[in-house]
């Protein structure tokens, strides 16, 4: 049976605790009176009915702003995503899985949640440190009275009235830091796979503050490292008793599924393996133990003799004429043991030899340790590796690149993202970065992919933030503080940079890996405003014709198709079907389709059934139009034909007209 029903694309209204609410009310109904009053000692039959272990001593992260970044965690996003159709229809671009998404990053994520839930197995950021000097300000573009802010954050209004004097001032307190950064990570947890893994750059001044944030946001279980990156090894010479030589990163797990890589053996461990034969590179290692409980008496199971034909050069337990029997002795008087029991040297016999050292003046066992190139080195805490050194960064960015030094200050290293993701990241994964800066992280991906030819693909976030103020008195542009070299070399916007370096780094992949067929182009989306008019009187748009026909730009067009697509749940890569309802054009996402544009008609209509019953490929489950465009008359006409057709042919088809 046809289901016709009507919604408002993000329409929904929301508190600091509603979608935290709903959830409980999905998962535990029980819990909740007819009322919807939520019912605590409920939920505690629930605990302990399933035996959780439960203590009573806590601590908490609170700060002025807290209930406001719960709001704002739940508030819809206040625009539309629409492409940027020139660059993505261009030949190197047309078929790429890499994005590149230009807006404020809240916004950006409140669009990617539904389509992207659970399926981002990475996420690295670089947010601003909050140092005093990186020129951060929190300062949003919500306008809240104080009685709404009060009712919605469920916050009294002298608290209100506090946020919202910090808001309209700008503030780079800790408290406003946290306010920024928990809405942000919120939404994050949730676009990560339940194997999904977190990283995050962030130097002193706010390494705690973020750790107890991350705490409360992905759970102390799933806290994995704090990893010291030695990015400049001389030390910060502007410190004043001890100069800093390295920065945080932060590692979360969105759940205790994650299984983290490791480094694939650099020079430094290879170069040990100095021998080969015709099974491939070895070391040597002697068997016997060294260290604690490395005597006979500590493990006489381990006390064992091997004989050694000197003359056929084969090692064995059989004693024969003129061997040589060999103990595992920690000098000429004192009785070791070996590191194998006898049956696993048995098993492991053609890994073993014997060799007479003339130092100490006795005969030994040693094992030929191949070199397993597919074997991975676990991380440790520390990076002091080469490639994540600060001066890097800029080398790859000026050097390699060919930017101008100050036109961004202090880019990332590729080594850092680059080791971040062999540890956390499969060959076919999909990586986030919603600050991306100078756009490091792509470079990496891409230069990973050409690599190892694997087929990971980047989603990157950058606001359009001007690299100029207007001048109040001429109304011309002047460059601000800091990013004068950007200004002077054209760009206008940070967004701009990251692009441009992009392109240069997909250029420089394929000039260096000239046979390499994989992806070095990437789509650009943008968030735009919302053009679409308001509906106030619960949406009585759907009974009368309020409106005429919305006649659509292409970008217009485009903004609503991209959004939809978003909100029902497909990725931005999704295969997008142009179909021609015999001159009206519709699309078909997966089972989605969408009918936007105006002047749908009987003739329409009369073709979309055609097409239904004739091919047997397309087999949309929901039709979704316009409201705008689409008058109750057409709605109608629209569900009693289709509520025809699916009762002949015993199918689901759901018509929703959206907002």
């Amino acid at each position: 049976m046809t289901n016709l029903s009507t919604e408002t694309l993000f329409d929904e209204t929301e508190t600091a605790n509603s979608k935290q609410i709903a959830i409980l009310k999905k998962h535990f109904p029980q819990c909740f009176d007819k009322d919807g009053h939520f019912q605590p000692e409920k939920m505690m039959e629930v605990v302990k009915a399933n035996e959780v272990d439960m203590v009573k001593e806590s601590y908490s992260l609170n700060w002025l702003g807290k209930a406001y970044a719960r709001l704002l965690t739940n508030l819809p996003p206040q625009k539309l995503l629409k492409p940027d159709t020139t660059h993505n229809e261009s030949a190197e671009n047309s078929d790429s899985g890499n994005i590149l998404i230009k807006g404020d990053n809240l916004e950006v994520l409140k669009h990617l949640v539904n389509g992207y839930r659970e399926k981002i197995k990475m996420i690295y950021i670089d947010p601003p440190y909050n140092t005093g000097s990186d020129g951060f300000v929190y300062q949003d573009n919500f306008k809240f009275s104080v009685d709404d802010l009060s009712r919605l954050a469920g916050i009294d209004k002298a608290e209100a009235e506090r946020i919202l004097s910090f808001n309209a001032k700008g503030s780079n307190s800790h408290s406003a830091w946290l306010t920024f950064m928990y809405p942000r990570l919120y939404i994050a947890r949730e676009l990560l796979k339940e194997d999904g893994v977190i990283f995050i750059s962030i130097d002193d001044n706010e390494q705690a503050q973020l750790q107890l944030l991350c705490d409360e946001i992905f759970g102390e279980e799933n806290f994995i490292s704090d990893i010291a990156v030695v990015n400049n090894p001389k030390g910060r010479s502007d410190q004043i008793n001890i100069a800093t030589a390295h920065e945080s990163l932060l590692v979360y797990a969105k759940s205790t599924k994650l299984q983290l890589r490791g480094f694939e053996a650099g020079e430094h461990i290879t170069k040990r393996y100095n021998k080969e034969d015709d099974k491939g590179r070895w070391r040597e290692i002697d068997l016997r133990k060294t260290g604690s409980n490395d005597r006979a008496i500590d493990r006489p199971n381990m006390y064992y003799p091997f004989y050694w034909d000197e003359e056929s050069e084969v090692l064995s337990f059989k004693k024969t004429e003129g061997s040589v029997e060999i103990y595992p002795m920690k000098s000429k008087s004192e009785e070791g043991c070996w590191r194998w029991a006898k049956d696993n040297a048995e098993k492991n016999m053609e890994l073993l030899y014997a060799r007479y050292m003339p130092v100490k003046k006795q005969w030994s066992v040693f094992e030929k340790d191949y070199l397993d190139t597919e074997e991975l080195i676990k991380s440790t805490s520390v990076w002091s590796f080469k490639d994540v050194n600060s001066e890097r960064g800029t080398d790859a960015f000026v050097k390699e690149l060919g930017f101008s030094r100050g036109v961004f200050k202090s880019p990332k290293p590729v080594g850092t993202i680059h080791r971040a993701t062999q540890l956390g990241a499969d060959k076919d994964s999909i990586i986030l970065d919603f600050f991306s800066g100078s756009g490091t992280t792509a470079q990496s991906i891409m230069q990973l992919n050409a690599d190892d030819k694997g087929s990971r693909k980047f989603v990157c976030v950058q606001l359009d933030e001007a690299t100029y103020d207007m001048d109040t008195k001429t109304g011309e542009k002047i460059a601000k503080k800091g990013s004068e070299e950007a200004f002077q070399a054209g760009y206008m916007t940070i967004f701009e940079i990251t692009k441009e370096r992009i392109r240069r780094s997909a250029e420089k992949i394929a000039r260096e890996n000239e046979e390499y067929q994989g992806d070095l182009g990437f789509k650009v989306y943008e968030t735009t405003n919302d053009f679409r008019p308001k509906i106030d009187d619960d949406l009585a748009v759907a009974n009368e014709s309020l409106f005429d026909d919305m006649v659509l730009s292409d970008e217009q067009y485009q903004a609503l198709l991209t959004t939809w697509m978003l909100y029902d749940n497909n990725v931005l890569t999704a295969d997008i079907i142009s179909v021609d309802l015999q001159g009206y054009n519709a699309e078909l996402i997966n089972k989605n389709l969408y009918l936007i544009a105006s002047d749908f008609g009987t003739q329409n209509l009369k073709c979309l059934l055609d097409k239904l019953d004739e091919d047997k490929s397309f087999a949309p489950d929901r039709i979704i139009v316009n409201g705008y465009n689409f008058d109750t008359a057409i709605q109608m006409e629209l569900n009693e034909a289709i509520k025809s057709y699916q009762n002949k042919k015993k199918i689901t088809i759901n018509i929703i007209v959206r907002y």
